[in-house]
């Protein structure tokens, strides 16, 4: 099968179904006219629990969350969703927040955008998670195999010593590049640049929550140690055996 163009891909990703949760209707409701106007596909709910039901019985090819809202929060909401979906999840945080937006990563956000915000940032920052979520698909599904590791593209899924384990679309991002990459480095910068889409700034704690959750789910090397190795003032390696 051919590879997606750039064009192609681009325009897949202005199609997508994304659902808003958000109890500010007059923000949803501007947000959800400027996407239209991009030809993203949009859905508006008003708390956390509407969805989480929605996301249940619908396919959306992403989602925005605010954290604070009636009925359930967006950590609750995400908590729920990631016991049975991998849907790419953008949190809105209050600025200057960096509590939220760790606590959010750490339990299955893809990114995070504080508010306020500019529109065009949203939509830039939602076709970065699609491309994430959706690359593998257009890179071919043969294996990746790394001592006890098992990716397939494809399907965005990982086992580990023969059990599956669940990925975010940007957490499998980070571990593919890491893997391909197998005994070198990768900078910082590079694994910001190609997996969130955007160049890394000062505190921003975005990679290293994500590498955090990875290890947590890889669990230890054979040897006990972390398999994903930090090298201070450079970036992170996946050490080979």
């Amino acid at each position: 099968m051919p590879l997606e163009s750039t064009a192609d891909m681009n325009a897949s990703l202005s199609t997508a179904r994304v659902l808003l949760v958000d109890d500010d209707r007059a923000l949803c409701s501007m947000l959800a006219d400027y996407l239209a106007a991009e030809q993203f596909q949009v859905t508006a709910v008003h708390d956390g629990r509407q969805g989480v039901e929605r996301v249940r019985a619908e396919a959306f090819d992403a989602v925005v969350m605010d954290i604070t809202m009636p009925v359930m929060n967006g950590f609750d909401a995400l908590r729920e969703i990631r016991g049975y979906s991998n849907v790419p999840v953008l949190m809105l945080t209050a600025r200057g927040d960096e509590t939220d937006r760790i606590v959010g990563l750490e339990i299955g956000a893809d990114d995070y955008l504080p508010k306020p915000f500019n529109p065009r940032e949203l939509s830039a920052r939602l076709k970065a998670v699609l491309r994430r979520a959706r690359q593998p698909a257009a890179t071919g599904s043969k294996p990746l195999r790394f001592a006890d590791l098992v990716l397939t593209p494809g399907s965005q899924t990982l086992e580990v010593a023969g059990s599956p384990v669940p990925l975010t679309a940007t957490e499998y991002g980070m571990l593919e590049l890491l893997v391909r990459s197998a005994g070198d480095v990768v900078r910082k910068e590079v694994l910001s640049e190609t997996v969130l889409g955007r160049r890394l700034t000062p505190y921003d704690r975005s990679l290293d929550t994500h590498i955090a959750n990875l290890r947590k789910k890889l669990g230890p090397d054979a040897d006990g140690q972390p398999r994903i190795k930090t090298v201070r003032g450079q970036g992170y390696l996946l050490a080979a055996r």
